[in-house]
């Protein structure tokens, strides 16, 4: 899959398939309208593109939004890879941007830039300056510059924003089992790792401190959860900590890893933290040595988790 920053990167002399739209999550409620493009791609011989924009749009046009989401824009990339997408747009939304009149977005984005002969798009969706476009409009400047309109029915739509709606709404309350079946893969945190204060290692567990730069991604409500970790290409298993440390009477947020049978330097590298199974709420201990013994039954509980599996 070609990842482009901007329309104004993208070229191809082959038409397009497009839709648009946030995605977020890759979900499978997203699964049959992504289909649906991958499909028609190839049947057609059209290229695939997923526009998406960022910031998302309602953080421009409206003071009051504010939205967590699901992937930072590199998860987002994988996921739609693997579902087939041939090429994926991240185009910079601003409010320049936002002033285009609906023409001005048929003509100058999807014609002149995209090279577009077909469109997949929501039955609901309004586009240009104020929003002012709808289906029936796009319907008419699809006549107009001879590409094909194609619409996502309400009940897609539907389950798009329900299972997003459900998905955030489950990782808030630490429910990652539900998430893993609304998202159809468990939650991903990227991030680097970076230093701590090392407090672990005094009570024989060391963890990697992970540091996410994207401050729109989402983080589970804090608790102690069973992980998969990848680094460098490889998988491990481990166990993470979300919270403040209260037990160290620390108020700043931090996310911990501790990965099983591993002793190697990871210090700025980024790892990719896969969310299973949630282990307990966070606690406040009375000592270092509580601390250290409910944290020795979190190994064996993680441990006693992967055997499971197998």
């Amino acid at each position: 899959m070609k990842i482009y920053n901007s329309i104004y990167e993208f070229e191809t002399s082959k038409k397009t398939i497009v839709t648009l739209g946030t995605f977020d999550g890759v979900h499978i409620g997203h699964n049959a309208i992504l289909d649906k493009i991958c499909k028609a791609a190839q049947q057609e011989n059209l290229e695939s593109v997923i526009l998406t924009f960022f910031p998302h749009p309602r953080l421009i046009v409206s003071n009051n939004y504010d939205i967590k989401l699901l992937n930072t824009i590199e998860e987002k990339a994988i996921l739609l890879e693997k579902k087939g997408i041939q090429n994926f747009i991240v185009h910079p939304f601003d409010k320049t941007f936002s002033e285009l009149s609906p023409r001005e977005f048929v003509t100058q984005v999807l014609v002149d830039k995209l090279n577009i002969q077909k469109i997949i798009i929501g039955h609901d969706h309004k586009f240009g300056k104020d929003r002012a476009a709808d289906f029936n409009d796009l319907i008419n400047f699809g006549k107009e510059f001879g590409f094909e309109v194609e619409e996502i029915s309400a009940q897609q739509i539907n389950e798009v924003s329900v299972s997003s709606t459900r998905i955030r709404n489950a990782l808030l309350e630490g429910n990652v089992s539900l998430a893993k079946d609304y998202l159809g893969y468990p939650y991903v945190l990227t991030g680097n790792v970076v230093k701590g204060n090392q407090l672990g290692r005094t009570i024989n567990f060391p963890t990697a401190n992970i540091e996410i730069p994207e401050e729109y991604k989402l983080i589970p409500k804090n608790g102690v959860y069973v992980v998969t970790v990848n680094v460098s290409n490889q998988t491990f298993f481990g166990m993470m900590n979300i919270g403040v440390k209260p037990t160290l009477g620390e108020n700043k947020r931090s996310i911990e890893v501790h990965l099983l049978d591993f002793d190697a330097d990871i210090y700025n590298q980024k790892i990719q933290v896969h969310i299973l199974e949630k282990l307990r709420e966070e606690q406040k201990f009375d000592s270092f040595q509580a601390l250290q013994t409910q944290l020795e039954k979190d190994k064996q509980n993680t441990i006693h988790y992967f055997k499971n599996l197998k």
